[in-house]
């Protein structure tokens, strides 16, 4: 299904769908995890992290989306996210008081307008959105709801180098072209660029989205573009980029990266789905690169104690990397004599490694390279909601799907229920 108007297709779609002038719906997830390794896998030991037995319950998102015609060719779009249950911390950036951050903690968690935008649909092949924006690169950007991925969690190689769910304000020019075998749809973006103070060690550039502030620095916009081929029935192939010139300008404070020089940030993204109705198959690439990273770093690493962007391992690598795939196949439909209820058994194997290659005076921290195998199963009891559990492993400091490392492994089990649907039509 269809939840809001996030990519050129979805947009087209609720120009058709069939609701006269408005509907209000959402998704949300609950998810459990039981864990045998620590909080801390860079806490200075030799083996990565500790051995230790620990169990966690979250909400990571609830999502209430709304969609509203004004005519057959305007649209109102919007999506508000509460992550994990809370506010989150505030923060305001005081430039009367020597640019201090002052700040206030309140409940864990975050509250985000994921989505606002209006559009203006003139041609299937030309339309334009105004508004904050998802940001299509990635399969997880682009396909973000929890029907979209098999498991409890959203793909964590793409979820730890990229921002996801990634959103920014801008503009958009979008449309599909062809039919039948030639069909493609596209999007084209410019929105508000990542802020180097949120790159680091951990993460790569995933923390850089912008929204802590009252408004976005737009100094140094980034460029994007997605384009999906979607000619052969059940199959997706995407290609998106993103580029920003010069990341530094967009920095709280720009003058601290002033003998960095222009940084430009380019991300490049492959991805694919294959759906019948015997299996589901997902996969994705995506590479970046970073310049003058190591300079970026060092200024990092002196940010002051009390900013959010504070740490003293902030090391951002030149480039990052993460790939995988996904395959679960349709009980139900494979073997119909033995009446199933809807399940899909899935495997789930991921590299990613935030620190994947450096400049040459940076030294790799070889605990953030992850192979990661995820197995488990999907119970659909109805179409739009999902009972989930699954079993994965992290192998630390090895690119090998079955590698060896001196560094201790990772395991957990996770168990969810996940929803999305429409509550109001009109």
């Amino acid at each position: 299904m269809v939840l809001h108007a996030s990519t050129p297709q979805d947009t087209l779609t609720v120009a058709r769908d069939g609701y006269q002038q408005f509907r209000f719906g959402g998704y949300g997830e609950v998810v459990s995890k039981f864990m045998d390794y620590g909080k801390n896998r860079f806490s200075g030991t030799s083996y990565g992290n500790s051995r230790e037995h620990r169990n966690t319950i979250s909400i990571p998102r609830f999502v209430l989306a709304f969609d509203y015609r004004f005519n057959s060719k305007w649209l109102l779009g919007a999506e508000i996210e509460l992550e994990s249950g809370g506010v989150g911390v505030e923060k305001e950036l005081e430039n009367s008081e020597n640019g201090e951050y002052e700040t206030e903690m309140e409940q864990g968690g975050e509250v985000a307008v994921e989505q606002f935008h209006i559009t203006r649909l003139i041609l299937p092949e030309l339309n334009i959105r105004v508004g904050h924006l998802i940001v299509p690169v990635g399969l997880t950007n682009a396909h973000h709801e929890p029907i979209h991925f098999f498991g409890t969690s959203r793909p964590e190689g793409e979820t730890m180098i990229l921002p996801s769910t990634w959103h920014e304000t801008g503009v958009e020019l979008f449309g599909s072209i062809g039919r039948g075998a030639g069909r493609f749809n596209y999007q084209l973006m410019i929105v508000a660029g990542l802020n180097p103070d949120g790159f680091g060690r951990d993460n790569w550039v995933s923390n850089g989205k912008q929204g802590l502030f009252e408004e976005d620095c737009f100094s140094s916009p980034a460029y994007v573009g997605r384009v999906d081929y979607l000619g052969v029935k059940g199959l997706r192939l995407g290609l998106s980029a993103y580029y920003c010139a010069d990341v530094t300008r967009n920095a709280d404070k720009p003058y601290k990266y002033s003998s960095v020089g222009a940084s430009a940030l380019t991300i490049l993204a492959a991805d694919g789905q294959y759906m019948n109705s015997y299996l589901t198959a997902r996969g994705h690439l995506i590479y970046g690169n970073l310049q003058h990273a190591n300079a970026i770093g060092s200024v990092n690493v002196s940010n002051s104690g009390n900013s959010y962007h504070s740490g003293s391992m902030r090391k951002v690598a030149r480039n990052a990397l993460s790939y995988g795939a996904e395959v679960g196949i349709n009980l139900r439909t494979l073997l119909p004599r033995m009446q199933f209820p809807t399940l899909y058994p899935f495997v789930r194997y991921e590299y990613y490694n935030p620190q994947e290659e450096g400049e040459a005076m940076q030294t790799m921290d070889a605990r953030c390279q992850v192979s990661k195998w995820t197995a488990g199963l999907n119970w659909y009891p109805l179409p739009n909601l999902v009972v989930k559990a699954d079993y994965t492993t992290r192998q630390i400091g090895t690119q090998r799907p079955f590698g060896t490392s001196k560094y201790n492994s990772e395991n957990e089990l996770a168990i969810g229920v996940a929803f999305v649907g429409w509550f109001i039509k009109k």
